[in-house]
């Protein structure tokens, strides 16, 4: 039983009365993060098996932040991904199949905060937390995270 399926089934909606900050996120009504991060990370998953790095690159909001230990690179334009998942491939040569194991840790009606685990022809390879950001063109994400396996 992998973590996915012990993931949040508490459900977030946002309501028209609400007077935090919450009212300037879109009303996206009851969501499904369990869905929607499958979903997302399924669709980047064959994007890098495809070594598509357009593909992934529309997966990123820009702006983005990358934040890696000391440092943090702010993404501002959608080619900063393209061409760093282009010089990158070559760390996947082999790779035919890409698992991610998700776990979502926080959401609300326009963010998604998940923990996943890449694994790579079986054998766990990366770890990451994403957030996802529903926004005008779909979920993207706004803020990765690498983490220690």
């Amino acid at each position: 039983m992998g973590r996915r399926q012990g993931v949040l089934s508490v459900h977030h909606q946002i309501l028209n009365t609400d007077t935090s900050v919450a009212q300037f996120a879109p009303n996206v009504g009851v969501m499904e993060p369990t869905t929607v991060t499958q979903e997302f990370f399924d669709r980047y998953a064959q994007a890098l098996l495809g070594r598509d790095a357009d593909a992934i690159a529309g997966l990123y909001a820009v702006p983005s932040l990358i934040a890696f230990p000391g440092q943090s690179i702010p993404v501002s334009d959608q080619a900063q991904t393209r061409d760093f998942f282009a010089a990158s491939f070559g760390q996947y040569d082999g790779v035919s199949e890409a698992d991610p194991d998700i776990e979502v840790l926080a959401h609300g009606g326009h963010s998604i905060w998940a923990d996943v685990t890449w694994s790579y022809d079986g054998q766990p390879r990366e770890r990451f937390i994403y957030q996802l950001l529903d926004g005008p063109v779909g979920w993207q994400i706004g803020v990765l995270t690498p983490l220690d396996l």
